[in-house]
């Protein structure tokens, strides 16, 4: 029963992403904020989880689940090789890779010291 309820979480933390995306876009420059809005809050809030030492189902739902479905590292690596491959711009690739890796890190430890 609780892989139903993963599942479910997942697909709606998928459907937010999806209108943070569109919302973000609206405002958006060249860079990919919607992703980085995405996996910052996403980060923060899974650091939040993990420190608040919940309940481990809900630990599984929400993060696991909602979580996993709502943040998105495959995004964000696609947009940072479209960046390179496409656009021929390798150091904004790279400038990109790592400022998702450094601030999602740095939110998720920030959400645990929040909980």
């Amino acid at each position: 029963m609780i892989a139903i309820w993963i599942a479910l979480a997942g697909g709606a933390g998928a459907a937010l992403r999806s209108v943070v995306d569109v919302l973000v876009a609206r405002v958006s420059s060249q860079l990919p904020w919607a992703t980085f809005v995405v996996n910052i809050s996403g980060s923060l809030a899974l650091g939040w989880l993990i420190g608040s030492a919940a309940n481990h189902d809900l630990t599984l739902i929400a993060g696991t689940g909602f979580l996993g479905g709502y943040t998105t590292f495959s995004s964000a690596s696609l947009q940072a090789a479209q960046a390179a491959i496409e656009d021929h711009r390798h150091l904004k690739a790279l400038g990109l890779a790592v400022a998702m890796v450094v601030t999602s890190v740095a939110a998720a430890a920030l959400g645990v010291q929040l909980a």
